[in-house]
């Protein structure tokens, strides 16, 4: 019998289209032996019994007092226990890393409401199968007013169009959705669906979470593997739970194969602990949102000045395989934005790191990498210039139009002198301290201020002699200085009426 069978009384019928007509009959790629064929085959000895089921698939929980580590959820009062409780289930999305029970509770919110439960993966069918489930939901609706559960594993592999498919069967109530993912549902999941469908966020199981679930699998005869009379130390115990990172299955795996590695009566070691588990893998998706929660975590520490969170999660993503390239770019832009002037040794430090690994490669390069990252954490801070930078751009986005001072123009050509071009600009050298009386922002604009530096590292530096500058230009100002010929005369060499520049522009000629 099919589970998905809407008449679970009677045997499998010939499958029906939505429209009632009866679909041919599937072709059999590999058809079973005739009754001759196959006892003649195994005429030579006994037939071997099937393996029995792992023993994370044999640990299913079976109730909802069962589950482990998702207490936000289905504690007393929770939101999910009040909607099984009260008998009312909707579609939903269960957003959680791996092994923290998102298949095991959308089994239980079945049986708890005696819906039938059908389970398909994004990964290995398509919408055809989508659009079989639902038509066969449909005639059990009608037919006996049973519901729905169609859980969805893996559903961020759906592109957003193929998510499409489920909604109309959503709204009108003929399937109860219930999606899986790994995935932050925000950016894999399409906002129609999500609207319809609440996202429950599991948790990773938290070490005494785990300890309680390898416990349970240890003492159950029924289930797990009290038959075999097993002891754990705790120092086994305690490399069990930590090595699963939070993973219920990985760490039910680990414990039968250590548990087959020591044997009937046998004793579970820490050796045996670390076999069975082998190598812990680090978590870490190169285009998932995980690496976007460890690069922010780098910068952050970057920022906050602890090398030691800076060193911590640069070896994290290191380990779990992201690109060295993209982690050096990253570490660019940490010192252009969190560092900036107040150490301006940052920046070209940063682009050495990725130097030295372009050059070397990995492992010797990574060092390269850890060096800049504990430079730039211990440096002092500042983010003026990008900050300057931002509200730039708005200014310019506001005033895209004003004209440039004709004193700030340049006057390659005798016309263009005639035209006023360049006329009173002032050469800043040749003035007495180095500063001229003149402004160099659009007319309006003349009192706009972007950047103001901290008072922090060589930024504190910057700051004092931006004070002087605008001090000695409102004295020049005050005095009255007028900007005539004879003032003219002494711009530098290029720049005033009589010897033309070719700054920023070609030669009249054209060279």
């Amino acid at each position: 019998m099919s589970p998905d069978n809407p008449n679970p009384d009677e045997g499998e019928a010939p499958r029906r289209e939505a429209s009632g007509r009866a679909s041919p009959p599937e072709l059999e790629l590999f058809p079973l032996a005739s009754p001759s064929e196959t006892e003649r085959r195994h005429s030579a000895g006994p037939r071997r019994a099937a393996p029995p089921a792992p023993l994370a698939a044999r640990m299913r929980p079976r109730d909802l007092d069962e589950i482990r580590g998702q207490e936000h959820l289905l504690g007393p009062g929770r939101p999910l226990r009040r909607m099984l409780e009260d008998g009312e289930i909707s579609s939903c999305i269960l957003w959680g890393p791996p092994g923290s029970g998102k298949t095991s509770l959308a089994r239980l919110l079945a049986d708890l409401t005696e819906a039938a439960f059908v389970s398909f993966s994004a990964v290995t069918e398509g919408v055809a199968r989508v659009r079989e489930i639902i038509g066969e939901a449909r005639t059990r609706l009608q037919v006996s007013g049973r519901s729905t559960i169609l859980f969805c594993d893996e559903i961020h592999r759906f592109n957003k169009s193929q998510q499409d498919a489920f909604l109309p069967h959503v709204e009108d109530g003929t399937v109860i959705l219930v999606g899986a993912t790994t995935e932050n549902p925000s950016f894999e999941v399409n906002r129609p669906l999500l609207s319809r469908a609440p996202v429950f966020i599991l948790n990773p199981l938290s070490e005494a979470a785990l300890q309680e679930v390898l416990e349970m699998a240890l003492h159950d005869g029924e289930r797990g593997l009290g038959d075999q009379e097993l002891t754990v130390s705790p120092e086994a115990m305690a490399f069990l739970v930590r090595g699963a990172d939070g993973d219920a299955r990985r760490a039910l795996g680990a414990l039968e194969v250590a548990g087959r590695l020591a044997g009937a009566d046998g004793s579970v070691t820490p050796a045996l602990a670390k076999e069975a588990l082998q190598h812990r893998f680090a978590l870490y998706d190169k285009g998932g949102e995980e690496h976007y929660n460890l690069i922010s975590a780098l910068h952050k520490s970057v920022r906050g000045g602890d090398p030691d969170g800076a060193l911590y999660w640069l070896a994290r993503m290191l380990e779990g395989g992201a690109d060295p390239l993209y982690i050096a770019r990253r570490v660019v832009r940490m010192a252009v934005e969190d560092v900036g002037l107040a150490d301006p040794g940052g920046l070209p430090g940063a682009v050495a790191a990725w130097q030295a690994y372009h050059f070397l490669g990995s492992p010797e390069g990574d060092l390269a990498l850890a060096h800049a990252v504990v430079r730039l954490a211990t440096a002092e801070k500042s983010n003026r210039v990008y900050r300057a930078f931002n509200r730039a751009r708005d200014a310019a986005r506001e005033t895209a139009s004003a004209p440039v001072p004709l004193h700030l123009r340049n006057a390659p050509t005798a016309e263009m002198e005639a035209w006023g071009y360049g006329e009173g600009y002032r050469y800043d050298p040749d003035e007495p301290d180095g500063v001229a009386r003149q402004s160099y922002l659009p007319s309006g604009l003349e009192n706009l201020r972007l950047y103001e530096p901290t008072e922090r590292g060589k930024e504190a530096e910057v700051s004092r002699r931006l004070i002087r500058w605008r001090n000695l230009r409102r004295e020049s100002a005050a005095a009255g200085r007028p900007c005539d010929a004879d003032d003219r005369d002494q711009s530098g060499p290029g720049d005033g009426p009589g010897s033309r520049s070719t700054e920023g522009h070609p030669s009249p000629d054209g060279g």
